[in-house]
């Protein structure tokens, strides 16, 4: 299980990574090897989700939870945003759902 919540981590962070890129090239006027690194990135992501344990709605809903928790870290470190309690009760709470999925996941 830890295995497949890293395969999570590194795919969202590979996802976001892309979008990034993309983001650093039309808002702040950067290098066009931003483009190459964010196709790079976003093949890498492509790749990691063949590695997920199946294509099924419980795994994306998974990787949705993950992807948002993620998504609030990046925001914290790399944009240096402050969050909010809202933020963190909200994650709280994508967690917890997240948590249930997983747990049904052996249920017959």
């Amino acid at each position: 299980m830890i295995k497949i919540i890293g395969l999570f981590i590194l795919t969202a962070l590979t996802e976001i990574l892309g979008c990034y890129f993309v983001y650093i090239y039309l808002k702040k006027a950067a290098s066009t090897w931003c483009l190459t690194l964010a196709a790079l990135s976003l093949m890498a992501f492509a790749w990691l989700l063949t590695l997920h344990p199946e294509a099924s709605g419980r795994i994306y809903a998974t990787y949705g939870g993950i992807y948002i928790v993620v998504s609030l870290i990046w925001l914290r470190v790399v944009d240096n945003v402050k969050l909010s309690s809202f933020d963190f009760v909200g994650a709280a709470i994508i967690l917890l759902g997240t948590a249930i999925i997983i747990s049904g996941w052996r249920a017959p």
